[in-house]
């Protein structure tokens, strides 16, 4: 194998000669929702659902778990506290001690508005880079988009996408599993 195939097998992605994975076209937000739960059911793991608005409940169907961007955000900004606390501590302790009207050089209450800042300033940098990164964004292509039934994802249509990474995943069993279950429209995805 040459490096680059490697490092792309490391990420997940398949040689070019291996389907994407195949994607199906469901009637309404409910038979979705079934599907979505039949496909967890049966063990499948790397699969994703596409509908013109968000359906309450998907994500217990799909037993997707919770996001761990909260905890970056915290990170963030425990960050962003000990930063400024630590910069204006150590300049006005150690580097540049002023006395000023009498007052205490470590005087915490004057430290609160550029703590508070900076606080703010780190979780959002946080918050914004995290979901960049959970999001595997930008993402400028993706093999879902070469297909003519999902332009309708965005008005009226909803769909259910299976990868070829998911272990269980077979070509025919798959598409059967799909049909099976309501799918229409099953179209095999080429990267």
């Amino acid at each position: 194998m040459r490096p680059l195939e490697v490092l792309n097998l490391l990420r997940g992605k398949l040689p070019d000669d291996d389907p994407f994975g195949v994607v199906a076209q469901f009637d309404n937000p409910a038979h979705l929702m079934q599907a979505a739960e039949t496909m967890r059911k049966a063990g499948y793991r790397r699969f994703d659902v596409h509908s013109p608005f968000p359906i309450h409940g998907m994500n217990r169907a799909m037993g997707v778990r919770r996001s761990p961007l909260p905890w970056l955000v915290l990170g963030g900004g425990a960050t962003g506290c000990a930063v400024a606390l630590v910069l204006q501590l150590w300049i006005n302790v150690a580097e540049y001690p002023l006395v000023i009207s009498g007052k205490p050089f470590n005087s915490l209450p004057a430290f609160i508005p550029v703590t508070f800042e900076l606080t703010v300033l780190f979780s959002a940098f946080a918050t914004v880079l995290g979901m960049f990164l959970l999001n595997f964004l930008p993402m400028l292509y993706h093999p879902l988009l070469k297909s003519a039934n999902f332009a309708r994802a965005t008005s009226d249509g909803f769909f259910l996408s299976v990868e070829a990474r998911d272990p269980l995943f077979h070509e025919d069993r798959t598409r059967e599993l799909l049909e099976s279950i309501g799918g229409k429209n099953i179209e095999l995805l080429e990267p």
